[in-house]
């Protein structure tokens, strides 16, 4: 007998995941969680053999501990990992023909963007961190876009009454689009650290994008569900324009194992490779966006795309375990909530603890619940909100938050503790890459639409899809992150990066100590998933150094992800979430035994769910001087290194 499983979706969205999740906890998961408000709910039967039991992978070679499902690359002269074999491919191209790792990061981009298309593209925006071995210097971009300058509050509020109850942003049409920060952090980056010409970058990806691109399983899978969501949304009025994204994308939409073309995407390219950075944003490709938005009644015009600049930013860090530092880029990111975390958790032996032990999990959760309510209250555009993102990681502020921690029983849902730092405060798809080059150069590098394929919208001829960030504005005016003309919205999207000391025999270089064993850059890394960002940082550098792991491990490792709280979506005040305890998701890998102690200590939890997301990571071994890189991205990922 087999039961039936109701599930209840709105006519705009096909369920396909059995959780919902606010918008900034959804990037690389398919978009059952975008909430398209009617009045009219369609419930939809899914038989399932409650019975049956699947079959799991087979055994294979241990060499080791069974942490790892495949081994780490080790490379004497750079690495590059990515989410698609052949940008990681065309990464390596680029390094074997003198290019930067900068040079090699870029094409491996374009190309994603040819080939993963359902995470990142020209249409979205792009962070980076970057370590430049001659100047020896840390430097972050912040290449994220801002709001139409020509919407007001009022008018954003309109499409929310219409299509979301008043509760929040569109997730497709016009209403959700920034400017695309993307080809500017191209360009940005290349004229500081590129050697190789630009046109000679983008040459491997215009070349595909005209005789056809390999798409592999997982990305195919994913790209089939973009007309689920895309045609009811256009159906109900909320996507203003879908006849240039269905011939683009979906006519018909490419299986595991064709070959894509993207044409028009071609032309775009090859006139930002040859023309540069202000063909996009001043030239052709900038008018042709502007008469796009103007025929559809959306919001952008040209003068937003002229105006638009990025920003090169000073990345925040903090040390862990003395021996470590750890970088993130700070808001509007969010990359700063691992600091916190990591912070918090300073206090906790977890290496005691062990590895997927019930106290362990407790302590990590209870600390992304405490840096999550800041987040959830402070993390904005700094530029308008007036909130030093410093004051997150002040000096005894996160140790004292921790204080709050009980490992024995699940704290009520905490209020955010920062309002008394600052006057001030008084009145997620994603793809992320990571390459090295010979010389030393690291680069992390995240991109992405947001929200599955982004917005739905593809400007005449263009061949992208301009992202959907701008859901992640507030609309409550009260909130430092409330949507206003010309501003950046909270982000997701974070590359981070690592510096270690105490490195073999720097003991014995010089006196004192202190000076003698300097923090060396030492980890590039990055995932996907939206709010399982920092979580899953803070995993990877636990599992490094606490708990002893390889990179490949750190990586493949179970992973817990909590959902649930406030979000920097939510009103300021007086909202539901504020009494949310959430849920804890953990993966199959964590031991029955720890998923009932962990509830048993008063959290709801949900087995064999927590979004792992991708990771791709990149690190030095200062033993032998090679690189050691590491990917897990759900079959499809892929590094390499020569």
């Amino acid at each position: 007998m087999r039961p039936v499983q109701a599930i209840a979706v709105t006519a705009l969205v096909i369920g396909l995941c059995a959780c919902a999740t606010p918008p900034a906890q959804d990037e690389t998961q398919i978009d059952a969680t975008a909430k398209v408000m009617q009045k009219k709910v369609v419930r939809i039967s899914i038989e399932k053999d409650a019975e049956a039991t699947p079959p799991g992978p087979g055994d294979r070679m241990i060499t080791g501990r069974d942490l790892g499902t495949r081994s780490s690359v080790v490379a004497p002269n750079g690495a590059a990992a990515t989410a698609h074999p052949l940008a990681t491919q065309t990464a390596l191209d680029v390094l074997k023909a003198g290019g930067s790792a900068v040079d090699a990061a870029i094409a491996a981009n374009a190309m994603l963007g040819l080939v993963e298309p359902t995470g990142n593209g020209i249409g979205g925006d792009l962070f980076a961190i970057v370590w430049d071995p001659e100047t020896e210097q840390l430097y972050g971009y912040n290449g994220s876009g801002r709001s139409p300058k020509g919407a007001t509050l009022e008018d954003i509020q309109a499409k929310a009454d219409e299509f979301m109850d008043g509760e929040e942003i569109p997730p497709f049409g016009a209403a959700p689009v920034t400017v695309p920060g993307t080809v500017d952090g191209w360009f940005a980056l290349h004229e500081k650290f590129g050697k190789r010409p630009m046109n000679m970058n983008l040459e491997p990806a215009i070349r595909y994008a005209r005789e056809g691109a390999p798409i592999p399983e997982v990305i195919s899978y994913y790209w089939s569900f973009g007309p689920k969501r895309f045609e009811p949304a256009y159906e109900s009025g909320m996507l203003e324009e879908y006849e240039n994204a269905k011939a683009t994308y979906f006519s018909p939409a490419p299986h595991e194992g064709s070959l894509f073309r993207n044409p028009d995407l071609a032309d775009t390219l090859e006139r930002i490779a040859y023309k540069g950075r202000d063909e996009f944003y001043s030239g052709e490709t900038a008018h042709i966006m502007d008469d796009y938005f103007e025929r559809i009644g959306g919001f952008l015009r040209y003068a937003d795309f002229a105006t638009h600049t990025g920003e090169w930013v000073e990345p925040i860090c903090v040390t862990y375990r003395a021996d470590y530092k750890v970088c993130e880029l700070p808001p509007n990111t969010q990359g700063i909530a691992a600091l916190q975390m990591l912070q918090m958790l300073e206090r906790f032996d977890l290496r005691e603890m062990g590895f997927g032990s019930a106290d362990s999990i407790m302590a990590q959760v209870e600390a992304k619940r405490l840096a999550f309510a800041d987040r959830a209250k402070g993390y904005a555009d700094p530029e308008t909100s007036g909130i030093d993102p410093k004051v997150f990681v002040r000096e005894g502020y996160n140790s004292e938050r921790a204080g709050q921690i009980d490992l024995e029983q699940a704290m009520s849902p905490p209020a955010a503790g920062f309002a008394d730092a600052d006057v001030t405060l008084q009145d997620g798809d994603t793809t992320y890459l990571t390459v090295t080059d010979k010389h030393g150069m690291m680069v992390s590098l995240i991109q992405s639409n947001y929200r599955g394929m982004g917005s739905g919208l593809v400007a005449d001829g263009l061949g992208f899809m301009f992202q959907d960030r701008g859901q992640l504005f507030s609309l409550d005016p009260a909130h430092p992150n409330v949507f206003e003309p010309g501003k950046r919205p909270f982000h997701t999207i974070i590359p981070a990066f690592a510096f270690k000391k105490d490195m073999p025999g720097c003991q014995v270089r010089a006196e004192p100590i202190e000076q003698a064993c300097p923090f060396e850059p030492w980890l590039s890394f990055g995932l996907m998933g939206g709010g399982m960002q920092p979580q899953g940082h803070v995993q990877v550098i636990l599992n490094l150094v606490d708990f002893d792991m390889g990179l490949q491990e750190a990586g493949d490792a179970a992973r817990w992800e909590h959902v649930g709280g406030c979000e920097p979506t939510d009103d300021l005040n007086g909202n539901a979430c504020e009494t949310d305890m959430g849920v804890v998701h953990l993966e199959s890998g964590i031991p029955p035994e720890t998923r009932a102690e962990v509830e048993a200590r008063g959290h709801a939890v949900e087995c064999c769910k927590a979004n792992a997301g991708g990771y791709q990571a990149i690190m030095r071994d200062f033993n032998t001087g090679a690189w050691i890189a590491a990917t897990e991205m759900r079959k499809d990922g892929s590094a390499d290194g020569y």
